[in-house]
């Protein structure tokens, strides 16, 4: 127990002891902390401080050294400071750690260095180009020796304080500036400053350069005599050209449609050049570069661009399209270009690709998600240019388009087939209606036929229109009289090849061939110029039918066709007269017999008859002219040759005689002599009726209808004013008495009863004017109507202005000066109707008023204007 107690009591002896010592006993290992002073930092002694040898006490060898204020210029393996790297005036510290030693319980150690403010030693000469554009006053300082501090203010010659790097653009002449940096205070209290002088020189102004791009085939009209300094900002006249184009150096203006014409298209470089004064040797000659872009403009006309391909519908989803340009006659060189282009459709749009033209021709691909739908798309390029160029002209593209057609399938939808019917190995017409969704066009068809008749992958065309549309079933199908069922499984676009499948069907019905076997013919003989009737018989059920027939012998015909009206099994018709031209034996030959019901036909064999056609007797002698006065009443029975075996006719073709009692008349007569019941062939007699001349005016029978004249007024005008009668008509008129009003262009027909040998039974025609009138000073014109259908005052109309004015138009018009009605003396009354095809539509007039003009038309009268009130 005493044992441990000492060694307690040794042990708090060490640590008070201990705790007692100096610090330095505990730095031992890293030396004294050190210090040092510097205010001449300009002498290149201190280029080289070993700050190892600052230390105090004896630090170990081998540490290493930091930099704390990394202020620079340490080199910290060895510890050598060059203290002129340092940029500023001040204190600095600099710590040395020791390496491990044994024992060392501090291993740092500090040496402080003070450093004095420096302002650095100005240049003896310092000069520069304001083609610089900046100087930076440090430069001014002499390099020979150290930098001045960094930490220092630039003041110019008016105390303003400047920037290190001054501009110096546009400066000439020589100027000064203070340099100062701040104390240290430990080395001097003031702030050392200097001044440095600068000289700038003026540098030669080339100007600013603008580039130009022209296109070569449209822009150069104004650029024939180009002055190249508009295309410099700022430059000192009187330089050096140099380019394409120049006769001198000293010429600016160049021709550079020329330059074009000759060279072709480029990018021309023109240098301008200013010469330095002759007294600066410190700016050299200043050069500018204008560059001038001439292209040429490509031209696409006749260009043609193919789109491939047209598809059908059922394609879309894995189409692909591709664009094929080829070039017109005008050259394209090789090369990548840039293809804007425009698609049409609801989900068109523009784009611009990139493709190249290869000997004149060019492809690019088409986005497949412009076609999403049936129709028609427009591709439309709408510019073409090369990559490389700077787009300087609008090429030339003319009508490049290409329409696309993804084209619809054929439907059938809804379709209905109705048939025909025919007959046993007669084709049949098959009508397709009802197809809506199949548009207009030609298509081929794949049909079956079943039933009585049996044919499958049949194959037809048809021509659709409006959803209707008609093919055939040939005869070698329908050799089976009843029923085939007709359905079209397929139908393909003619044009487009697009197909789909169908089922439309119908029911054909093939009726059967009329029954020949018992038909017969017979034509009794009759009179050359008679009506030879036939009487068919053996035909059966048949109620109409058709039979064709040829006449041989004496008379021969071509194939005649002739409609029968079929009872009880037989028919009667006319052979034409024109067919039995000869006397003598005749014979009638049945070819062809036709169902008209169900337009079956079948060929007849040995079905004839035989008939005579009796002569005529020779024409009958009389003489042509056979005269008559009127009034004799002269009947055929005066006609000369006359007797039982004569017979008269009012016409070569009439076919029944006049009565002896007919009455004659000035007109060709026919006469023939009738043998064993056949007429001869006409004579022609011409009856010539002698009549007194109709009356003749001796004035013209113009009147005034104001004065009401009469039919007495108008037999005062003739010849024969006292024999004369007058009729409203010239055949079966009425007699007018002398009395009658006469009417404007009334025609009155005179006929003169005076005692000849053949009284007049001719009329004079005559048409009545009674607007032979004077002018009155005034009309009546009504102020209003009431066109209510109550047959008073329901037309508006001016009275006996016709006879006045008899050229005189009327025209209304409503209050907007809408036409209403237009009319004169045969349109004399408005009944409140708009007739007009031009103002306001057509209809009843409303209530209300409505205004006129009347035009006279006759000796300048003025129109007259006024209004009148429509009340209905």
């Amino acid at each position: 127990m005493v044992k441990n107690y000492t060694n307690f009591l040794q042990f708090i002896l060490f640590f008070i002891v201990l705790s007692f010592l100096p610090t330095k006993l505990n730095a031992q290992c890293a030396g004294d902390d050190g210090s040092l002073k510097i205010c001449d930092i300009e002498n290149p002694i201190h280029q080289s401080i070993s700050l190892f040898s600052l230390l105090g006490g004896s630090p170990t060898p081998g540490g290493t050294w930091s930099d704390d204020n990394n202020s620079k210029g340490l080199d910290k393996t060895n510890g050598i400071l060059n203290a002129q790297l340092i940029r500023s005036g001040g204190v600095y510290h600099y710590t040395y750690t020791a390496p491990d030693v044994t024992g060392c319980l501090d291993n740092k150690a500090t040496v402080e260095i003070t450093i004095g403010a420096y302002a650095g030693v100005p240049a003896p000469y310092a000069t520069e180009c304001s083609s610089k554009k900046t100087f930076n006053l440090f430069a001014a300082f002499n390099s020979t020796v150290m930098r001045p501090h960094a930490n220092g203010t630039w003041r110019n010659s008016s105390g303003d304080i400047v920037d290190a790097i001054i501009p110096i653009t546009g400066l000439s002449g020589s100027f000064d500036f203070i340099y100062t940096v701040p104390a240290v205070t430990a080395c001097s209290p003031i702030s050392p400053s200097v001044k440095v002088t600068i000289t700038i020189f003026r540098a030669p102004e080339p100007g600013d350069p603008q580039d130009l791009l022209l296109c070569g085939d449209t822009d150069l009209g104004g650029y024939t005599d180009f002055d190249l300094h508009t295309l410099l900002s700022g430059e000192d006249l009187g330089g050096e050209w140099r380019g394409f184009g120049f006769t001198s150096t000293s010429d600016h203006h160049v021709d550079l449609q020329k330059v074009f014409d000759v060279y072709g298209a480029g990018t021309y470089n023109y240098t301008y050049t200013v010469l330095s004064y002759p007294d600066n040797r410190i700016c050299p000659d200043e050069t500018s570069v204008i560059s001038i872009t001439l292209e040429k403009r490509l031209d696409f006309t006749g260009a043609k661009i193919i789109v491939e391909s047209d598809i059908c519908e059922d394609k879309i989803p894995t189409a692909t399209y591709l664009a094929k340009i080829t070039k017109g006659p005008e050259p394209v060189p090789n090369g990548e270009y840039e293809v804007t282009f425009h698609v049409s459709g609801p989900n068109g749009g523009s784009e611009t690709v990139i493709a190249n033209f290869v000997n004149g021709e060019l492809s690019f691909p088409i986005k497949s998600s412009y076609f999403k739908q049936v129709g028609v798309f427009n591709i439309n390029v709408t510019n073409i240019a090369a990559t490389a160029s700077k787009k300087a002209c609008l090429n030339i593209i003319n009508n490049l388009s290409y329409d696309l057609k993804i084209h619809p399938l054929p439907h059938l939808d809804g379709a209905i087939l109705t048939p025909d019917p025919t007959c046993q190995n007669k084709k049949a017409t098959i009508k397709i209606s009802g197809a809506t969704k199949l548009l207009d066009g030609e298509y081929d068809i794949v049909y079956n036929v079943t039933g009585d008749n049996f044919a499958t992958g049949q194959t037809a065309h048809i021509t659709a229109v409006g959803g209707v549309a008609s093919f055939e079933i040939p005869a070698n199908l329908n050799v089976k009289s009843g029923v085939s069922n007709i359905t079209i499984t397929k139908i393909t676009n003619s044009d487009t090849g697009c197909t789909n499948i169908a089922n439309a069907a119908g029911s054909l019905i093939i009726n059967p061939l009329p029954v020949s076997a018992s038909v017969k013919v017979q034509v009794d003989d009759f009179c050359f110029t008679d009506q030879f009737p036939v009487t068919v018989t053996g035909l059966g059920n048949l109620t109409n039918a058709t039979l064709s027939y040829t006449l041989s012998d004496s008379n021969s015909s071509t194939l005649q066709t002739v409609i029968l009206a079929v009872t009880n099994g037989s028919a009667k018709f006319i052979i034409p007269s024109n067919l039995l031209a000869n006397t003598g034996s005749t014979l009638i030959t049945a070819n062809n017999l036709k169902n008209n019901i169900t337009t079956c036909d079948v060929d007849l064999s040995n079905v004839s008859d035989g008939f005579f056609v009796k002569p005529i007797p020779a024409t009958p002698v009389a003489a042509p002219l056979q005269p008559f006065c009127k009034v004799d009443a002269a009947t055929v029975a005066d006609l000369v040759p006359n007797g039982p075996q004569y017979k008269w006719y009012i016409s070569a073709t009439a076919t029944t005689p006049l009565a002896d009692s007919y009455v004659l008349k000035d007109e060709n007569y026919y006469v023939r002599e009738i043998a064993l019941g056949c007429p001869s062939s006409p004579t022609l007699v011409t009856v010539k009726i002698n009549d007194t001349p109709a009356p003749e005016l001796v004035e013209t029978p113009n009147f005034c209808g104001l004065t009401n004249p009469t039919i007495a007024d108008l037999s005062g005008k003739t010849n024969s004013p006292s024999t004369v009668v007058w009729y409203d008509a010239e055949v079966n008129g009425n007699l007018l008495p002398s009395s009658t009003p006469l009417i404007e262009n009334g025609k009155y027909f005179g006929f003169d009863f005076s005692t000849t040998n053949c009284p007049s039974s001719q009329s004079r025609e005559v048409v009545v004017s009674l607007t032979n009138c004077d002018e009155p000073k005034s009309f009546f014109i009504p102020d209003g109507f009431s066109p209510n259908g109550d047959n008073v005052n329901d037309v508006f109309v001016i009275p006996n202005i016709e006879f006045v004015y008899p050229d005189y138009v009327i025209e209304i018009f409503n209050r907007y000066g809408n036409g209403m009605y237009k009319g004169g003396k045969d349109k004399p009354g408005w009944d409140g109707i708009n007739y007009e095809a031009k103002g306001i539509s057509g209809g009843v007039a409303p209530n209300g008023v409505y205004f006129y003009v009347i035009h006279f038309n006759k000796d300048n009268k003025p129109p007259q204007q006024g209004h009148i009130y429509l009340n209905r």
